[in-house]
């Protein structure tokens, strides 16, 4: 009796066993992940930092764009429940904020022009308030270089390097379009990922083809988009509420409006990078007040008032406001800060922070990643 087509196909070959299939291979269970080996998450990894570092100039307009956008999608939203048009609500927030940005600037130009301009004359100035404090290092530097003079072979004399520096005074012409292209390009790309970005989330979401993989995802973007809102608007008002303080305090101590203005305003940017804006926040103060002021303790009173600030603002208020679904442990902080101003400079130190805490959310909302979400903790 032949056999079938049906039968055929189900035949089994003289020495295969049952078990197997006609191609002769057993049959496959569950489809099992590929693990990548040690080293090829290592090489991973440094191809990803190289790539972040080579495309900065083009990845740093698009990163600040797409955090700006984030900020502002909500009150676009909400706008857009009083019937305002989605374009007409992102000019409205572009432009309050370009406008505010703007008047900041307009009042800190002159105290900035005016201490860049003088304070090379008022450092050289500052020598001589330091001389009494420095004096027992000079000392013992002068006796270590008399040491090693005696130690050295021959009495020989030291050769003295002269080292000449050429100032071009062409670069920072040709800098300075660069810098206007670069706010253009983030200006420009913040308007359009107000306007166009709600509509291609969406169709992101939509190319993919699991729905349970659409909600999840859906879920993410909608948790990254509230709680970074939440925490960027909050710590901006409270870097504000620092920053206006230490102005206030500053022009109660004797400095002029301006100038005190400057230092808070600066003092409210250092303070978007923890840790090492404070740190150097410290120092600037320091260098601020042994210029302007008279006196060991009119002098130190700057840095004082700025460490107690700063003391006060992270140690009670922002974790009582924020709680400890933001909180990052300061190690991840530390190394995500240095990485980042690693690579992309400035800008780093400013979008490190808001990284972390959109890896965090990501990491909480994804099912069988929580306890990488407790480790950044």
């Amino acid at each position: 009796m032949g056999l079938t087509p049906d039968m055929a196909d189900t035949a089994v070959e003289p020495g295969a066993s049952a078990a197997t299939d006609p191609t002769g291979l057993p049959p496959s269970g569950p489809e099992q992940r590929p693990r990548a080996s040690v080293p090829q998450i290592v090489l991973a990894t440094l191809a990803s930092l190289f790539a972040m570092w080579a495309t900065r100039d083009v990845l740093i307009p698009l990163l600040l764009a797409m955090f700006f956008a984030l900020i502002g999608n909500p009150i676009i939203r909400t706008l857009k429940r009083l019937y305002v048009p989605r374009f007409v609500g992102a000019m409205i927030v572009l432009g309050a904020g370009l406008t505010g940005a703007g008047m900041l600037v307009e009042q800190l130009v002159e105290p900035a022009s005016v201490w860049v301009h003088q304070a090379p004359a008022e450092l050289h100035q500052l020598a001589p308030k330091l001389q009494a404090l420095l004096r027992p290092v000079r000392e013992a530097n002068t006796a270590a270089q008399s040491i090693a003079d005696v130690a050295s072979s021959g009495g020989a004399k030291p050769v003295r390097v002269i080292r000449t520096e050429s100032s071009d005074p062409w670069s920072a012409f040709l800098e300075t379009p660069r810098w206007i292209a670069d706010v253009l390009a983030v200006v420009f790309l913040t308007y359009f990922f107000m306007v166009f970005g709600e509509s291609f989330q969406k169709k992101g979401i939509a190319l993919l083809a699991n729905r349970r993989h659409k909600r999840v995802t859906a879920d993410i973007l909608m948790a990254i988009e509230v709680e970074m809102s939440r925490y960027v608007l909050t710590i901006t008002l409270i870097n504000c509420i620092v920053g206006s303080l230490l102005a206030g305090i500053l022009f109660a101590i004797g400095l002029p409006l301006q100038e005190a203005m400057l230092w808070g305003t600066l003092a409210a940017i250092l303070n978007f990078a923890p840790y090492i804006g404070p740190m150097i926040g410290v120092g600037v103060m320091l260098l601020m007040g042994f210029v302007t002021f008279h006196g060991l303790f009119a002098s130190l009173l700057p840095a004082m008032v700025y460490l107690g600030l700063h003391v006060l603002e992270g140690e009670i208020i922002t974790p009582i406001i924020l709680g400890r679904r933001m909180a990052i442990s300061p190690l991840i902080l530390i190394l995500a800060l240095m990485v980042c101003s690693w690579l992309w400079g400035i800008a780093g130190l400013l979008l490190a922070v808001p990284m972390m805490v959109c890896v965090k959310i990501v990491l909480t909302r994804i099912e069988g990643l929580a306890r990488w979400a407790a480790l950044l903790e």
